[in-house]
């Protein structure tokens, strides 16, 4: 498959599914279309991470940093909550395939195994959270010292 349609595959099923998913939630009309694209946006920074080796807590974590960071944009150029866009926006991160992996290790009785996914599912889920909790925190600052910067 050639990287340009591969690229595009990406984009447009992360697209979708969390615009699909902000349907389900009943995530205001006016917002499906940049929660989506917060979604896209995420996934595109954790798949190129993934693409060039990079580790996937290390994709998770910048993958929630930018939805994060696009949640707090989009937010303020709609004047809406940071949730509407932040919560459709990891979706594609959740590691939905891991943990099912755990729950039929464990129903098949490989409590090893079964012990290894659930690692891999807290860490991954450890990773989104500091990743959105850095894109808070860097808001934050940002906002600070512009509110806070010294007049002349």
């Amino acid at each position: 498959m050639q990287w340009w349609f591969a690229l595009l595959v990406q984009l447009l099923f992360s697209y979708l599914a969390t615009v699909a998913f902000a349907i389900i939630i009943n995530v205001p009309r006016k917002a499906l279309n940049l929660a989506g694209w917060a979604g896209m946006m995420g996934w595109l920074a954790y798949w190129l991470l993934m693409e060039v080796g990079s580790g996937r807590m290390m994709a998770n974590l910048v993958g929630a940093f930018v939805i994060g960071l696009c949640g707090i944009f989009f937010a303020r150029y709609k004047k809406m909550p940071v949730i509407i866009f932040n919560i459709p926006g990891f979706v594609p991160l959740v590691p939905g395939a891991v943990a099912y992996q755990a729950v039929r290790a464990t129903v098949l009785g490989d409590l090893d195994g079964a012990l290894q996914y659930v690692s891999r599912v807290v860490m991954i889920t450890g990773a989104i959270a500091v990743g959105f909790m850095l894109a808070q925190l860097l808001s934050e600052v940002l906002y600070k010292r512009a509110v806070l910067k010294p007049k002349k």
